[in-house]
């Protein structure tokens, strides 16, 4: 199983756990390639996903982050590959309730049932969605939900180190297995 990390605003630094997840895997582990982390649009970010995804040829998990979910999300309503079997959809940044103009633009969050298992992942302190929205986004979407308390945007503030957790529920992804 081969994986396709997708990071949020500003991508995802040296302690982020995808990083991390990258450097302990790197022949499993990929990264979509943003043009502009620091001003992302919409149409672009979904582009350059899908044109990432195009290049697969093997069976693949997406692994989102933040902006990077609602990137996957809205990917996953308008394209289809039957490469993609799965994603881990960590942290989603609410975009139609956040105080950064620039991520207008991802709103409205899609509310559609995604033709992929997915597994939602919150925080009960994560500063950009409540945990109540990832939930209701979790079953819009079909997904599994998983909270995991108090952990802030998940990201490489959360002190979660290669993040064990983060690897055993991409384990029941790989399987198919998400209830």
């Amino acid at each position: 199983m081969k994986y396709l990390n997708i990071p949020g605003l500003y991508n995802s630094g040296d302690d982020h756990w995808q990083t991390k997840w990258e450097r302990l895997y790197p022949d499993r582990f990929a990264r979509v390639q943003q043009d502009d982390w620091d001003t992302p649009v919409k149409e672009s970010w979904v582009d350059r996903l899908d044109k990432t995804v195009k290049e697969i040829d093997t069976p693949t998990i997406l692994v989102a982050h933040s902006l990077g979910c609602i990137t996957a999300v809205h990917w996953a309503v308008t394209h289809y590959s039957p490469f993609i079997c799965g994603a881990l959809l960590v942290a989603p940044a609410d975009v139609e309730n956040s105080d950064k103009a620039i991520l207008k633009n991802f709103a409205p969050v899609p509310v559609e049932k995604l033709f992929m298992p997915t597994i939602v992942v919150a925080s009960m302190n994560d500063p950009y969605c409540a945990m109540e929205r990832a939930a209701k986004w979790a079953a819009y979407w079909g997904s599994r939900f998983v909270g995991i308390g108090d952990k802030g945007h998940i990201n490489g503030e959360s002190d979660l180190q290669d993040w064990k957790d983060g690897l055993a529920l991409l384990k029941t992804l790989e399987g198919g297995v998400v209830a």
